[in-house]
């Protein structure tokens, strides 16, 4: 019985399928949004701290985790009501539901010939500029973020709920949205920002390499070049400059044969991304589709498999 009931109603369940069914409705406070302004309130406060930037930094992360983990926790402990906050935390720590919506908005602009609505649809989902892109680069761009937020966005949030409960998934996120605000290599925040940046990538580690695992057996099952996406996507992922990013991008890269890497803008500054998956080989509409459809299978067979863990982990340790 008590099995029963923790995969019918347990964490994981309820927070995906919430996430699918409602996104992220602007209009509940979101707890991103809080963890946005308090780092737009400690940054010019860690400027002015007497210690030097790098230091500074590594104090911000810990102070940002700690208080983190302090509000979930006590949140969540409530009388009553803390299992409301325990699983509004959990569903709002996903966002694969939204960005598959966003992304399915924006490649219908681009098809439709409204490029000024899909440079601005984009660029919403990115750091890069995408003011002068045309189709194909929207597609690619396209392409490229909502594969690299597989991890950040899906499968990292549900390895450490499945791992720690909503308080381990919200140091994560807090991680994650630090170093997306400040783990840039800038002269502004190449000091300031490097702790969170490493953070980032600690915790990212085994998300990212989990979201490659689950892609090749989707694309397996889907019948996509899987053995060719195995053969070479390690060798890919290596030439990123972020040890984790590359591993859901060139997995999705070979399996949907779709080159992604070249010229990229980022705050006026031109980038060489490198190359990933099968040369000069364009982003169609039917890929880009396969994309999305590839990203949800692979979602549900992570979460199937990760909901076995959460239920065993919930029977052994009660």
């Amino acid at each position: 019985m008590k099995i029963l009931f923790l995969t019918v109603f347990s964490l994981p369940l309820l927070a995906v399928a919430l996430d699918f069914i409602f996104g992220d409705p602007q209009h509940l406070p979101h707890p991103v949004r809080f963890i946005g302004r308090w780092l737009d309130w400690l940054e010019p406060r860690a400027r002015s701290w007497k210690l030097n930037l790098r230091m500074a930094g590594r104090a911000s992360v810990l102070l940002t985790i700690a208080l983190t983990a302090i509000a979930v926790h006590l949140l969540t402990e409530i009388r009553y009501i803390g299992m409301i906050f325990a699983v509004y935390f959990a569903y709002a720590g996903l966002a694969l539901g939204e960005l598959i919506d966003d992304g399915r908005d924006a490649l219908d602009l681009i098809e439709e010939g409204d490029l000024d609505g899909a440079r601005e649809a984009v660029g919403l989902l990115v750091t890069r500029e995408t003011d002068r892109m045309d189709a194909a680069e929207l597609r690619r761009t396209l392409a490229e973020t909502v594969s690299e937020n597989l991890s950040d966005g899906f499968f990292g949030p549900l390895f450490y709920l499945v791992l720690g409960g909503p308080v381990l998934m919200w140091v994560y996120k807090a991680v994650s949205t630090m170093d997306s605000m400040w783990g840039y290599k800038t002269e502004e925040y190449g000091e300031l920002g490097r702790a969170a940046a490493r953070a980032d990538d600690l915790l990212s580690w085994i998300p990212a390499r989990l979201t490659a695992f689950f892609l090749l057996v989707t694309g397996w099952l889907l019948r996509m070049p899987w053995r060719e996406a195995k053969r070479n996507l390690a060798a890919d992922a290596r030439k990123m400059e972020s040890p984790n990013a590359g591993w859901p991008m060139a997995t999705c890269a070979w399996l949907l044969e779709g080159s992604m890497g070249g010229a990229a803008v980022y705050f006026g500054e031109a980038k060489w991304k490198p190359n990933l998956g099968p040369q000069d080989r364009e982003w169609t509409l039917e890929k880009l589709n396969n994309l999305f459809r590839l990203a949800v299978f692979a979602a549900f067979l992570g979460l199937f498999v990760m909901q076995g863990l959460y239920v065993g982990f919930s029977v052994i340790f009660g």
